[in-house]
């Protein structure tokens, strides 16, 4: 087999991705004509890919206008989704009519922390227990070891679990604007090459990461401690308003909410709503976020209750909601603009962000859970979606 084509001093050119079309047609006899048309430079995509050889594009659609009644979001916004699933954005964008005729969302980060977990592995439990008790009285010389290597990055406490001989420890950072697992990494690794040398006590070694980090998948750690943003979205819709746009009653939606309750226990779902990772993943590909983050951000905890006067209190709550509007794929010239149009490109702008996914989310818990009800979801892929 041969090897792809690369250069050592510059695989980031125009050339060097022509190349590499040029190796696919040769290896496969497929010309890589769509994937290799692009508007920016191949230098672009430094620190985001190896081997660049072009771009796959995907459909980008706009729903709205989104109502925001945030702490950091406020007004009107238009939501750039990425997606081929036909009926999706339009989805969106009923829901988004919906709450905006009900007088928006207001939405709230109530939680902001991002972890790595190393762990610590002794001869026996009671040295890794005699090693926890030393960890609690050292923690400011920890974490002024762990922050010396970020400018933004803050060590909010460190959780401690035991199994075993093992002492795993949960380091916990604010990270500012950007999602933060490679600082927290960085600066993990530096707290325990510190603790390593300087603990008087017997300890065989030590890894970054016994896997409580949960990094890429869901974990119930994450739902009852946050990982990311925690954010909870929430509307009261007036019932006339959900029969006018939507075709059901507040207590029929009410009462589908309890049934939908038992069959997510059963399941034994990390989300007891109806498909929040639509929302989060388009939003995410167009705005260059971590794909694989949407394994942690999908979970959810759905919650709805009929008023006094008969009107329905909806709220979704995504507490390991992993965004950043600097750095990483934030940058990239298309995932760029879809972030400006926005107005959540760059600095203190992540929690913007983080409340604009969490209203589109409930949006689109709203419109499916209405579509179903009112048999209408069928009807909608027929017209709209693959099934046509």
């Amino acid at each position: 087999m041969s090897r792809i084509p690369r250069d050592k001093d510059d695989d980031y050119s125009n050339d060097m991705a022509q190349q590499r079309r040029d190796f696919v047609r040769e290896q496969t006899g497929v010309e890589l004509k769509h994937t290799g048309s692009h508007s920016f430079d191949a230098a672009d995509t430094r620190g985001n890919i190896e081997h660049f050889t072009g771009v796959c594009q995907i459909p980008l659609g706009l729903a709205g206008p989104l109502k925001v009644n945030g702490e950091h979001a406020q007004g009107d916004f238009y939501v750039p989704m990425t997606t081929t699933e036909g009926t999706l954005v339009g989805s969106y964008n009923r829901g988004m009519r919906l709450t905006r005729e009900a007088g928006g969302i207001t939405v709230s980060v109530v939680d902001d922390v991002m972890q790595r977990a190393p762990v610590f592995i002794f001869a026996n439990a009671r040295e890794a227990r005699d090693f926890g008790d030393w960890v609690e009285a050292n923690m400011d010389a920890i974490r002024a070891t762990a922050e010396a290597t970020t400018s933004i990055g803050k060590l909010e406490f460190v959780q401690q679990f035991a199994a075993a001989r093992f002492r795993y420890l949960r380091f916990n950072y604010t990270t500012g604007d950007a999602a933060g697992q490679n600082m927290c990494g960085r600066a993990t690794r530096e707290a325990c090459r510190w603790i390593a040398d300087n603990y008087p006590g017997p300890m065989e070694r030590w890894v970054l990461s016994g896997n409580m980090d949960t990094d890429k998948k869901h974990s119930q750690l994450n739902t009852l401690y946050s990982r990311g943003k925690r954010v909870v979205a929430e509307c009261v819709i007036p019932d006339a308003v959900l029969q006018q746009v939507m075709h059901v009653s507040t207590k029929q939606f009410s009462v589908q909410r309890g049934i939908s309750n038992i069959g997510a226990m059963l399941a034994g779902s990390s989300n007891n709503g109806s498909h929040a990772a639509n929302g989060i993943a388009s939003v995410f590909i167009a705005t260059g976020q971590d794909e694989a983050n949407v394994a942690e951000s999908q979970s959810a905890i759905v919650h709805s209750e009929l008023t006094e006067a008969g009107d329905l209190y909806y709220s979704i709550t995504l507490p390991s909601l992993i965004v950043a509007t600097h750095g990483g794929g934030t940058g990239l010239p298309t995932q760029r603009e879809c972030l400006e149009m926005m107005d959540c490109f760059g600095k203190g702008k992540a929690r913007k962000l983080a409340e604009i996914i969490g209203a589109t989310v409930l949006c689109g818990e709203l419109s499916l859970g209405a579509a179903v009800l009112a048999d209408e979801w069928v009807s909608s892929h027929e017209q709209y979606g693959r099934n046509r």
